[in-house]
Parts: structure tokens; C-alpha cells; sequence
């Protein structure tokens, strides 16, 4: 059992017997975010890990007081993204005068938001339920904020807090590239409260301004890679400190990132046959239509579309181009850019092209310049990946098989599969300028996760719409979420579903 104490200030590093496995890690002070996007130096990694590694305790807890107006936001942080962003976010909100507590779950948490005073839950998966609703409780929590809404822990988190009636907060890598982060209330995918009407965007839209600027916070893709393979693999070699961790991915992590070496070492040659192949299409006038494929382990795919394995999705498209598009056209199915080659996707798709009799019309690239990509082509079906907003914008009709926020009657095609090949049209051009300004002012956040001032920016803005209550503001959050009935008839898992 979870022990309060009469303390309602942020958790302190001290801690008081207890049972599940909490412990606190750390001070809830720190320095401030530091340089721009450097991994936990050695003395934090020490620190962390000494703390995380403590006998197993729980949180010293401040009394289950019901929320009320003249008291602070309490805020808890759980997963965060593999940068310094949770913790300069946290902090920030300290300095507006928000209480904030985090909890980690595992050692890649400890490694990036160290100093920030959170507890560390080192117990089971399926006692985390249990646990949490007594630190819900105890600390009088008003809003739960957390990277990637469909982790398990974040799933149990949302339907806790949908009973309580305590907000939640999910961020991710925005739906617009670059130099923007989403930031919605309530979930993303199919628990995105953003409007799905046409006649309602318009109306919301009205107010905004179109923005048009140019990327302002670039950064390599090394630095996100390194952070990623960091934040996953900490876990995997120091599994003591978490041993009860439950990963959710769908590759083990370390064959996974061994995978990426052969990726890497081809990557040039694959890139010029993806170029060679695009331009050899367009000088000849050739009508093709692109597939932007997704990663298997993806959530977008596993929790936002029918399709448990790509390979259906793959089947499915195929098939229906083999039989109902004009025999004139052909087919590009682009892999992701950072695919990790655990699967043979071109060999499958060069035999289910054989096998629908299409060999010869289909094609798989490896690299190329998307824009260059859909610049000619006729249009383009993706599950529900962000490139069909790029396609959107570049005029070209879409076909989304999942759940997508952009999906919408207007935007997007809203027939079968098997008539997008001949009869789609190009989206709604002023209704496409009315939905991302909608999209932009209400759940888009500019800024990134891995520069100095791209965090910066994007720590202030976020600041200012959770203290001011406006993340999907100005009307732009619907409740039940729009898109819930339309995956669940389409038969997308919904786990830890809302009561």
C-alpha cells in the first residue's frame, strides 16, 4: 500500500517503505535543459543509476486531496520522448508554479530526465493499474501527460484517468514535417478529438491565418537514431534495475538495430536505383501510383488500422491494382526511409506481384526524393502515414486504409480501394488550407525534440497551452473522439478502450 505524507510540495528524494516497487530517482530540481541535443553525461548516467538501483520503495506520497481552484496543476509525466525535452517541459511548468510528478519505466526514462525527483515503478504490467490509481489518488493528479499513446502503460493510464475525469495529454513527431511536434488531448489515431466534419473545420477555420514558413529547426537524422537506440538498449543490457519492464515492440531491440547495418552499408545504391527508377517513369509519361509503406512495428499500423501484419495491406493492394486499375498504369511501393530490413518486403512484394500476374507493372524503391516521388504520380494509398498529407498538399488524390487524422470527405478518397484507381479526384484545395491552419493553431506545436532552440520553442508553446487549458482549443476537440466508430467498425484493435 502506497503511504501519503502532509506534503504538497513536488516529490522530494526521500522515500517510505512500501510494496510494488516504487522508488525515486533523482531531485526535483536540476539544471535547466543545458546544450542542444547532448545524451546523459557520465556523472547523470552514475546518479540515476544508483538511485534507480535502490532497494524497491514507494513514492512518499502527499495527501488525497480532491483538486480545487486556488490549489496548482499536478501534473504526472510518464513515458517521455528519448530526449531532453520531458525534462525541460517539466521544469518549465515548475517555474509557471505547477506541481509535476514523473514516474519511470524503464532505464532509458532514468537516462534522459534525470534530476527531475520521479519515482521509479518497478513492478508488474499487470499490477500497474492498481498502483497508479492509488498515486492518482494520493497526489490529487489533474492532468497525465505522456509520449506515444498506445504504449500499454499509457493505454491502462488514459482509461484510469477517462473514470477519474483527469486529462490526458499525448505528444508525438507532428503530423506536419518538419518543426512540428503534435500535442493533443485525449489520444491520438483513433482517440484524436480533432473534427472530422468538413463543414466544422471550415467554420473553426475561419479565424486562423495561414503560416508558411520555412523549416527553421533542422537537425541530422544521427542524433534522433542515437537517441533511439540509446533510450531501447539501456533497458536491454541493464535489465536489474527494471526487470519487470514489458517492452511492446515488435522486434527485440537489439536485432533489431543489428539489422540496419547491412541497410546502411547499400543505402547509396538503393537510393540510385530509386532515383533511376522515378526518372525513367517520368520521361516516358508513365501514369503511376505510389504506396507509401509503413514500418510492422509501427503503432500507427498495429492500433490506428485493420492490418495486424504488412503483408495483408501489401496482398490487399496488389490485388485490388491488379484488377481494377488501368492496365496502362503501374505501381511504386516506397519502403519506409528507416525500414530495418528484418523483413524481405521487396522479395514479398516481387512475389505477390508475381503472383496477381503484375510483375511487370509494379516497382519497389528503397530511397528517392518524396516530393520528387509524387510530383508525377496519379495518387497515392498509404495506411495512414504523414505522407499523405505531403500528398495531399502536392494536389494528388489519397487513399488512407486506416485510421488518419486527414482522412475527411473532401480531403481524402471515401470509396473502395478498388475504384481509387479510376475514379479519385484531387483533394479540396481550400478545405486542405482550412484543416491544416485548424491543425496547425490547435494541435501542432512548432519546434522539435532535438535542438536547443527547436526544444525551446516547442517547450514554451506547449507551457502555454497546457496551463491555459487551450490544447485543442478554439473547438477543435470533439468528444467521443470522430474517428472511434469508423475504427472499430473497420475492426482496429482497441485495447484498454475507455468505459
Amino acid at each position: 500500500m502506497l503511504k501519503p505524507h502532509r506534503d504538497d510540495r513536488p516529490i522530494q528524494a526521500k522515500a517510505t517503505p512500501g510494496a510494488h516497487g516504487g522508488v525515486h530517482v533523482g531531485a526535483p530540481g536540476g539544471a535547466p535543459g543545458g546544450s542542444a541535443d547532448a545524451l546523459p553525461d557520465g556523472a547523470s548516467i552514475r546518479a540515476a543509476l544508483a538511485t534507480a538501483t535502490a532497494p524497491a520503495r514507494s513514492p512518499s506520497l502527499s495527501p488525497a486531496l480532491e483538486p480545487t481552484g486556488d490549489r496548482p496543476r499536478r501534473f504526472l509525466f510518464l513515458q517521455g520522448h528519448p530526449s531532453r525535452f520531458c525534462a525541460d517541459l517539466i521544469r518549465a511548468l515548475r517555474a509557471r508554479g505547477a506541481v509535476c510528478h514523473a514516474i519511470n519505466l524503464s532505464l532509458g526514462d532514468v537516462l534522459f530526465r534525470p534530476g527531475i525527483g520521479a519515482v521509479a515503478y518497478r513492478g508488474r504490467l499487470e499490477d500497474w493499474e492498481d498502483w497508479l490509481g492509488t498515486f492518482l489518488s494520493a497526489e490529487a493528479i489533474t492532468d497525465i501527460v505522456y509520449y506515444a499513446d498506445q504504449r500499454p502503460y499509457h493505454r491502462i493510464a488514459r482509461r484510469l484517468a477517462r473514470r477519474r475525469g483527469i486529462e490526458v495529454y499525448a505528444y508525438e513527431f507532428g503530423y506536419l514535417r518538419p518543426d512540428w511536434i503534435t500535442l493533443e488531448k485525449g489520444g491520438l489515431g483513433a482517440f484524436s478529438h480533432f473534427p472530422d466534419r468538413p463543414e466544422e473545420i471550415r467554420r473553426l477555420a475561419a479565424r486562423f491565418a495561414m503560416m508558411r514558413p520555412a523549416a527553421e529547426y533542422p537537425y541530422g537524422f544521427l542524433r534522433e537514431a542515437i537517441n533511439e537506440v540509446t533510450y531501447h538498449l539501456a533497458q536491454f543490457f541493464v535489465p536489474v534495475v527494471f526487470p519487470r519492464y514489458q517492452r511492446d515492440r515488435v522486434y527485440h531491440p537489439l536485432g533489431e538495430y543489428l539489422s540496419y547495418i547491412p541497410k546502411l552499408i547499400g543505402a547509396r545504391l538503393r537510393d540510385g536505383h530509386a532515383r533511376r527508377t522515378i526518372r525513367s517513369l517520368q520521361r516516358a509519361g508513365t501514369d503511376y501510383f505510389v504506396v507509401a509503406l509503413q514500418m510492422q512495428g509501427d503503432y500507427q499500423v498495429r492500433r490506428a488500422s485493420p492490418y495486424r501484419d504488412l503483408r495483408t495491406m501489401i496482398e490487399e493492394v496488389i490485388a485490388s491494382f491488379a484488377t481494377h486499375a488501368p492496365t496502362a498504369c503501374r505501381l511504386v511501393l516506397k519502403m519506409h526511409p528507416i525500414e530495418n530490413g528484418r523483413v524481405d518486403w521487396m522479395g514479398i512484394i516481387r512475389a505477390t506481384a508475381e503472383r496477381h500476374g503484375v510483375a511487370g507493372r509494379v516497382d519497389v524503391i528503397d530511397g528517392g526524393i518524396l516530393k520528387v516521388v509524387l510530383s508525377t504520380a496519379r495518387g497515392l494509398v498509404t495506411i495512414n502515414s504523414t505522407v499523405g498529407l505531403h500528398a495531399l498538399q502536392a494536389g494528388k488524390p489519397v487513399k488512407a486504409l486506416g485510421i488518419a487524422v486527414y482522412d475527411i470527405e473532401g480531403l481524402t478518397f471515401q470509396g473502395p480501394l478498388d475504384a481509387f484507381w479510376n475514379t479519385a479526384g484531387p483533394p479540396d484545395a481550400a478545405l486542405l488550407e482550412d484543416f491544416t491552419k485548424l491543425l496547425m493553431a490547435t494541435t501542432q506545436v512548432k519546434g522539435n525534440f532535438f535542438t536547443a532552440a527547436g526544444r525551446s520553442a516547442a517547450v514554451r508553446e506547449v507551457v502555454a497551452r497546457l496551463m491555459g487549458e487551450s490544447v485543442n482549443g478554439h473547438g477543435a476537440f470533439v468528444d467521443p473522439p470522430p474517428r472511434l466508430a469508423r475504427a472499430r467498425a473497420a475492426g482496429v484493435p482497441i485495447l484498454y478502450d475507455e468505459d
